[in-house]
């Protein structure tokens, strides 16, 4: 199916604006900290004047408050748990000229492959294996002569593939924006959530960095999720790529952009990704970007981003190192990628190395070690994908992500689903610590979150799978 290209303008991204508002706030003491603080404690979110302000912020004890408060707003709406997946990379074919990517158009250096329906059912059975329940399917902005059918078949043959007694209940798509019809489609491939990434939402370094292929135009790629929304997907994930242009200005319009999805839809994004640039083969830009992000800024900007909405996920990937991503646990991360490759056919290959991958990964462990890990921070390591499944979606998740009760669903799955991942998968040290977690968690729980954990724990244990409430 052809895609039809609409005129439709990004007008809801506001540069002079942002620029105004940073402005604003080089000026600002302790107690107007304390006081947006003390706001986003009311689990509200915040303007973007108030989020202009905590970024002037570099007083370390303001800091610590600051983490301390965003610790305090995942809690309430999330609880503890860290939902795991891994992405599926399908093909790297790609028709644009992205200077930070290896899969750009012109990049001699990349291997260039497209998995057939068989490589992709081996590919899945190997997470499966692992354990993961949840995958992220990603390709490159190219697809066979099939088209966009290339990407619905690969969808079905995930969902159609079994592993012993394991399957992959839920698929999050990356994909090149679409037409209000062929999001249409994709939805009826029961996706999850639909992720796209800006890269960048200032105009001139977009240009700079996008020199060909569709890809170039802004304005189609920053309202594909009004057509997604259009055509019923009613979960959707937004994120830029830091490092291409100055990340205070990248928040500020990002905040813009979810401000325009509420207004318009009554409902903001799913989740927001936060990838910083790391090196890409061929690709000189990614080795050396314009603007890089400290860790200390990296900090800033995921307790930021849990202040200012806090009932959107946070996705931290394994573009990041393992310290990395412990340190950005307790600021408000809920969703993280484990046991990654970011190149198709890369679950079966021995080694990373041959020149098909997108970029460089920072955390190389496997599903088992990140869960032990995550175990023994005290974190419930979750495969839980009951919310998609019972229609928890769009407006429904956030009547209850808003006010802090979506936890009460989250945590008892968590459990069950962490069980089962260590009844069925985990070795036996990882079983260990994991075992422990979650008696812990049941003894902590409200007594009638409580019962319903012990309940779905149980029957894990009993030998049923796939219980959820």
């Amino acid at each position: 199916m052809k895609t039809t290209r609409s005129n439709q303008q990004a007008t809801f991204i506001d540069e002079a604006k942002i620029a105004a508002t940073l402005a604003s706030a080089r000026a600002c003491d302790a107690s107007q900290v304390r006081e947006i603080l003390a706001k986003a404690r009311e689990m509200k979110g915040l303007a973007a004047s108030d989020m202009a302000t905590l970024m002037e912020n570099n007083d370390p004890g303001l800091l610590e408050e600051m983490y301390a408060t965003a610790r305090h707003v995942k809690d309430e709406i999330y609880g503890n748990r860290l939902v795991l997946f891994a992405p599926l990379y399908i093909s790297n074919l790609c028709h644009n000229e992205c200077l930070y990517c290896a899969f750009r158009a012109r990049n001699k250096e990349l291997l260039r492959r497209t998995l057939t329906p068989e490589e992709i059912a081996n590919e899945t059975s190997i997470l499966i294996e692992q354990g993961h329940k949840r995958v992220l399917l990603v390709s490159g902005e190219s697809y066979p002569e099939e088209g966009f059918d290339y990407v619905l078949k690969a969808i079905e043959t995930v969902y159609s593939t079994r592993s012993g007694r394991g399957e992959i209940r839920r698929i999050n798509a990356n994909v090149a924006p679409l037409s209000v019809e062929d999001y249409k489609r994709l939805k009826a491939a029961k996706i999850g959530t639909y992720q796209c990434f800006q890269e960048t939402y200032h105009r001139g370094t977009y240009a700079a960095v996008h020199v060909a292929g569709t890809k170039r135009d802004f304005d189609w790629r920053v309202t594909c999720f009004d057509r997604a929304m259009q055509a019923g997907i009613d979960d959707v994930g937004i994120g830029v790529l830091f490092g291409l242009y100055d990340w205070k200005y990248e928040v500020l319009a990002m905040k813009q952009e979810i401000e325009h999805l509420e207004g318009a839809f009554g409902v903001g994004p799913h989740t927001i990704s936060v990838p910083r640039i790391e090196p890409a083969v061929g690709s000189t830009l990614a080795y050396a970007p314009a603007h890089p992000v400290s860790d200390g800024d990296f900090k800033k900007i995921v307790a930021l981003l849990r202040l200012a909405v806090p009932y959107t996920g946070i996705i931290m990937s394994t573009r990041e190192n393992a310290a990395t991503r412990r340190a950005t646990f307790e600021l408000g991360v809920s969703q993280i990628s484990a046991g990654s490759r970011c190149d198709p056919g890369g679950y079966a290959a021995s080694a990373d190395g041959h020149n098909s991958e997108q970029f460089q990964l920072g955390d190389h462990r496997s599903l088992d070690e990140v869960v032990r890990d995550v175990a023994a921070l005290g974190y419930t390591p979750s495969f839980c994908t009951a919310c998609y499944r019972l229609g928890r979606t769009g407006a429904d998740f956030m009547d209850l992500a808003k006010p802090g009760l979506i936890k009460h669903h989250c945590a008892p799955n968590a459990l069950s689903s962490c069980m089962e991942y260590l009844l069925d998968y985990a070795k036996p040290e990882t079983r260990k610590v994991g075992e422990s977690l979650v008696a812990r968690e049941l003894e902590t729980m409200e007594p009638s979150v409580q019962e319903i954990g012990r309940r779905l724990v149980t029957e894990v244990q009993e030998d049923k799978r796939d219980v959820y409430v």
